[in-house]
């Protein structure tokens, strides 16, 4: 049986600190934090449940941030099984290695555009539902299919294929390998798309570019790059307005330098608060301007922004204030369970934070699994906010029902 993963955090924070040479208290002004708060820690007597610290903590360090959460870890379920076994294929994939040599491409000609467009749809559909291990199954097929077809197109036709090389690269591969924890293999994704988008010449999808290299850096533990990057992109479209779509990409950047400022610990919490809120009353004001949109395999609008409030203030601490905009809020409208499923896990990661709402945390959290689970299942976060609701008195109902998550999620009750 596994051991506990936020036990685990602990016990590598000490070993590569002290592989560092790096005293605790040094370690704590490096990454803005206490050093009584990483002592604890690390003999496994607090939890590493926000991201923004793990982040900080990885980047004093000079690691990547999978070194001390430890991901990806074993999987919980058979479809993260699934989705980690395909990883060599879509490595090779990214590779623009095809899965058989051999083949004689001049006895199977290229897949018909329209075919291509329902799959590449189909592919940012399963992203988005985090089925992950139907999503990893079928993307080395998709884009050696694509491949293919772009390499002997022309004209109006290639620009087509381009586009649909870069709409399966972002946000089904990119983001998908962002979550697995494979952030090397996120970066080629999303760098081959730029090289797809390059061709097009179109400021819009360059800027569309930036918000996923934005992405990755974030996922690496650099949320001050990210913020560079998301910035540069948000002036890129800004100066090409012209229509709801690039009116979303534009609300999507804002929404991401919100998240790259709540994660960079290393601004004061009342600059950290303001500037998020800047960001999110801009996002908020296009969100009213262009309703729910699904522009660019994305899901922004009024929504998406309503969950962002969540998701954000949880990060920055203020958890009553996450857990009030529940109200109103109905993130099903979206069609997209990824998203419902990180608004109600962040609802249940600010409840674990408020006394006396601990078996409303459990339910959030329950709730978070049964819509997508295999995201649930897969999220450093979640995991942390389970391990303190053990070591809790809950209600025997509740109780039992945590324990059965804490095991789905790889702890050990």
């Amino acid at each position: 049986m596994q051991t506990d993963p936020s036990d685990n955090i602990g016990q590598r924070l000490r070993a590569v600190r002290r592989q560092r040479g790096m005293s605790l208290r040094t370690l704590a002004g490096l990454a803005g934090l206490s050093p009584g708060f990483l002592s604890m820690v690390e003999n496994g007597h607090r939890h590493l449940d926000r991201t923004g610290h793990v982040v900080s903590l990885a980047e004093a360090l000079q690691i990547a941030p999978v070194e001390l959460t430890g991901m990806p870890l074993a999987p919980a379920d058979v479809g993260m099984d699934s989705a980690h076994a395909s990883i060599p294929s879509l490595r090779l994939a990214l590779m623009g290695i095809p899965p058989d040599p051999s083949r004689d491409r001049r006895a199977h000609p290229p897949v018909p555009v329209p075919a291509l467009a329902t799959r590449v749809r189909e592919a940012n559909r399963l992203y988005h539902a985090a089925e992950y291990g139907h999503l990893a199954d079928g993307l080395p097929g998709l884009l050696n299919d694509l491949h293919t077809a772009a390499q002997t197109a022309t004209g109006a036709g290639r620009a087509v294929l381009l586009g649909l090389l870069a709409d399966a690269y972002h946000p089904a591969c990119t983001l998908l390998l962002k979550n697995l924890g494979y952030t090397d293999l996120a970066f080629i994704a999303v760098t081959r798309a730029a090289e797809a988008i390059a061709e097009l010449d179109d400021p819009v999808r360059t800027a569309l570019s930036g918000f996923f290299h934005a992405h990755v850096l974030m996922s690496a533990g650099s949320p001050d790059q990210a913020l560079d990057r998301a910035g540069q992109a948000a002036d890129v479209v800004g100066r090409h307005l012209a229509g709801p779509g690039a009116c979303a990409l534009l609300g999507e950047l804002h929404l991401m330098q919100a998240t790259c400022l709540a994660l960079d610990v290393h601004r004061s919490g009342a600059d950290r608060t303001r500037e998020v809120g800047e960001h999110l009353s801009e996002a908020g004001d296009l969100a009213e301007r262009v309703g729910e949109t699904k522009a660019w395999h994305l899901n922004f609008g009024p929504t998406n922004v309503g969950i962002h409030h969540v998701s954000l203030n949880t990060e920055l601490g203020l958890h009553g204030k996450a857990v009030s905009v529940r109200p109103g809020l109905n993130p099903q409208i979206l069609r997209a369970p990824g998203r419902q499923a990180a608004f109600h896990a962040d609802l249940g990661r600010s409840l674990t934070q408020l006394r006396g709402r601990d078996t409303e945390a459990v339910v959030e959290l329950l709730e978070a699994e049964r819509v997508a689970p295999q995201r649930i299942h897969a999220n450093a976060s979640v995991r942390g906010a389970v391990a303190t609701l053990l070591e809790r008195r809950l209600p025997s109902h509740t109780a039992r029902d945590l324990r059965g998550l804490a095991h789905r999620v790889g702890l050990q009750p």
